[in-house]
């Protein structure tokens, strides 16, 4: 797998206080150096405004620091370039029209601040290329066919979720997202270790996982007898 640009979906019938505390898991957890991190999540309007409150509430009590203190949410990214790469996407963002709701601001040379965007443009870098950094976008939505149609509309498919109570939706959006994997009233990023692991289109070829590695791991051997 190559990584992806994870999706969630968060619907008007939602319990908004848990799809943001997961969000918050899913997207800042290892400063959001996750192949399956939570990066665009497209909420319903009619709930948009609880949704970023409190997310924001959330990503600002987190700790950014030195990964070996207990009391750090959020320690560094891989190097300082890939500081400075997050925070020119969250710029060129910003400059064309998305909010800052919280973030965006450096921490040292080595991390950044949990940053929430309201409602980039769909074609800035933030919208269509994997941030690997603590990041995630809200995009409003009126129509949840139009919210998957804009999450469909990258060349990269891997993880998916949706928060919802209604049945019907959860399957609407597992028939039409496209993504390898499903998570209904959870975040992107949540595996157990049997679970296939699978990336789709540009984000990879094949599928992970335990069974499909011992089986990668055999070999297959052919007896063919042609006998009196």
């Amino acid at each position: 797998e190559h990584g992806g640009a994870a999706p969630l979906f968060v619907a008007a019938d939602a319990d908004v206080d848990a799809a943001a505390k997961a969000i918050t898991k899913g997207g800042f957890y290892h400063a959001g150096q996750v192949c399956v991190s939570v990066q665009r999540v497209f909420a319903d309007r009619a709930i948009i405004g609880q949704l970023t409150d409190s997310l924001v509430s959330q990503a600002t009590t987190l700790t950014v620091g030195d990964p070996t203190d207990p009391t750090t949410d959020i320690g560094p990214l891989i190097r300082p370039r890939e500081v400075t790469r997050v925070a020119e996407w969250v710029g060129d963002a910003v400059a064309a029209g998305a909010e800052t709701l919280c973030g965006a601001t450096t921490v040292g040379r080595q991390a950044y601040a949990p940053t929430i965007l309201h409602n980039p443009p769909p074609d800035a870098a933030v919208s269509t290329q994997e941030i690997f950094g603590p990041v995630a976008c809200v995009y409003p939505y009126a129509d949840l066919d139009t919210a998957l149609a804009q999450a469909n509309a990258l060349p990269v498919a891997f993880q998916a979720a949706v928060f919802t109570d209604s049945q019907a939706t959860a399957m609407h959006v597992y028939h039409h997202v496209d993504a390898s994997a499903v998570m209904v009233n959870d975040h992107t990023a949540f595996r157990v270790d049997g679970m296939p692991f699978a990336g789709l289109r540009q984000s990879g070829l094949g599928t992970g996982g335990l069974p499909y590695t011992i089986h990668d791991m055999q070999i297959d051997k052919m007896l063919i007898i042609n006998s009196a």
